[in-house]
């Protein structure tokens, strides 16, 4: 399979995530099965909770937010990355994470306001910045592991002080390069917990060892631990891409991040072909504060193209 296939699914995989998942937010365990019991039959694009059909949520504006900052600018400019949130977080969007919307919002600079909040809440282990990370994942994917991981790290920090979610979200970043290579990411995971920072990594292999399932988790999937723990749990325990992200939702809760996180990590690792063409189609992005802009499956693209040729 082609590098780019990868990268594209790994951008359209988690946006499909996301906007498959928002209808069920914060529904209970099995909910999505429920309701479209037999795969394959159509309709799970089915809007709901305030969301239209095929609509994206935060996780994937805040992505495309990082995508173009990093396209337009030719790189990792944090200030830039983080005046975008900014400007996206006044306009209103439907949906915005209580942390995040207060770190945007306190009126500190790029480079303190998320460790002020940490400071003041001494809670920030939320999964705000691993929804958001598949874009950067393929534009550093090529860079390395070492690269990938950093790029990840700091792109968190903007929104989030505490660094079990920067380890995390480098965890991601490093599973979508090594997807993105054509190798396991699965079999990667003992390496990739080498270079995760030692006073997370014990925390981080518990969630993504074989024998962990989402049932064993000690905080709300909210959380970025269980969050990425159960995104490795789908992928792990299914065949494909839609049984995937079915078992993702099923499992309830922060279900279109959950799902999003799924979608980054199955599109690597599967390719864009294996994603369904009736998922992608009614697809839809809308970016408040910017000009009524909607991206749909081909803005998408193309955007993937543009990240994984820098």
């Amino acid at each position: 399979m082609r590098r780019m296939a990868r990268a594209a699914g790994a951008v359209v995989g988690s946006a499909v995530g996301d906007a498959l998942g928002g209808p069920f937010e914060f529904g209970p365990p099995g909910a999505f099965s429920a309701r479209f019991p037999a795969p394959g039959a159509g309709g799970e694009m089915c809007g709901g909770g305030g969301w239209d059909p095929g609509e994206a949520t935060d996780d994937t504006q805040m992505a495309v937010l990082v995508a173009e900052s990093l396209l337009e600018r030719d790189g990792l400019d944090l200030p830039d990355v983080f005046a975008r949130f900014q400007r996206w977080a006044a306009a209103d969007p439907k949906d915005i994470g209580l942390q995040t919307e207060d770190v945007l919002n306190n009126g500190m600079p790029w480079d303190m306001a998320a460790a002020i909040h940490f400071q003041v809440n001494r809670r920030a282990a939320g999964n705000g910045s691993l929804m958001r990370a598949s874009t950067a994942a393929v534009r550093f994917a090529g860079a390395g592991r070492e690269a990938t991981m950093d790029a990840a790290r700091r792109i968190a920090a903007l929104t989030h002080g505490d660094r079990a979610a920067w380890e995390g979200t480098a965890i991601f970043h490093e599973l979508v390069r090594v997807a993105m290579e054509g190798a396991d990411p699965l079999t990667a995971l003992p390496d990739i917990l080498a270079h995760v920072h030692p006073e997370h990594r014990d925390r981080y292999a518990g969630v993504l060892a074989p024998d962990w399932h989402p049932d064993q988790a000690t905080e709300f999937n909210g959380a970025v631990w269980p969050c990425l723990g159960s995104a490795v749990w789908a992928l792990r325990t299914t065949g494909g891409f839609e049984d995937a992200l079915r078992a993702a939702i099923d499992l309830g809760g922060d279900t279109d991040t959950v799902a999003a996180v799924t979608g980054g990590l199955a599109g690597a690792y599967y390719g864009l072909d294996a994603i369904p063409v009736r998922w992608t189609r009614p697809l839809h992005v809308p970016l408040p504060g910017f000009g009524g802009r909607v991206l749909r499956l081909p803005d998408l693209l193309d955007l993937a193209r543009r990240l994984a040729c820098r």
